[in-house]
């Protein structure tokens, strides 16, 4: 330690003595209460400080996210549901997506399309799609860009669903751009 926070430290030690020195003067009636109180201020303090120092083990298992591990390399934890969710950005926006070795293409749902810029009204919904939810409409369209890391693709077909679903489908029109899929204790690796 140097000299100034040295000098911190014992003012911060005299600002506490002289605090409690108050408390336990004001309250000397009740020093019971008091000690009651302030152990349960204390493990309260100590709580907020481990919450905050474990955060990040805490959010991996919770909320698993992807890391790029090497230029090329995608390794995706396995979620709490047992799903693969990978973000791709396309045209420059975040789309989060389930990942479906069993889905043909790359699938949107509408609210995704709009978002990243695909005119969602001009669409011809004559394509089906057969999912586990049933037959559903599907458009054909194309995304200017998709973003994984650092790799880069440009002009991919996608399909937009007229259907009720919650997230996009990452299917095989885009997995197969990948020279290995690797799924091992709960991660999977993408190499490119």
């Amino acid at each position: 330690m140097t000299g100034d926070e040295i000098a911190r430290l014992i003012y911060l030690l005299l600002l506490a003595a002289a605090i409690g020195g108050w408390l336990v003067m004001e309250n000397r009636g009740s020093l019971g209460k008091m000690a009651r109180q302030a152990a349960a201020w204390t493990l309260i303090f100590l709580g907020a400080i481990a919450a905050v120092g474990l955060w990040s083990d805490i959010r991996d298992t919770v909320a698993p996210r992807q890391a790029l591990v090497a230029s090329g390399t995608i390794e995706v934890p396995r979620g709490p549901d047992g799903h693969y969710r990978l973000v791709l950005e396309m045209n420059g926006k975040p789309v989060e997506f389930i990942v479906d070795t069993g889905a043909s293409d790359v699938v949107l749902t509408l609210r995704d399309a709009r978002r990243i810029g695909i005119d969602t009204e001009a669409l011809v919904f004559s394509g089906t799609a057969y999912t586990a939810n049933g037959v559903v409409r599907t458009a054909r369209a194309r995304v200017a860009e998709v973003r994984l890391g650092d790799i880069v693709d440009r002009d991919l077909a996608v399909s937009v669903t007229a259907g009720e679903t919650d997230l996009s489908l990452l299917g095989m029109t885009y997995l197969q751009k990948f020279s290995r899929i690797e799924i091992a204790d709960g991660r999977m690796r993408l190499v490119r």
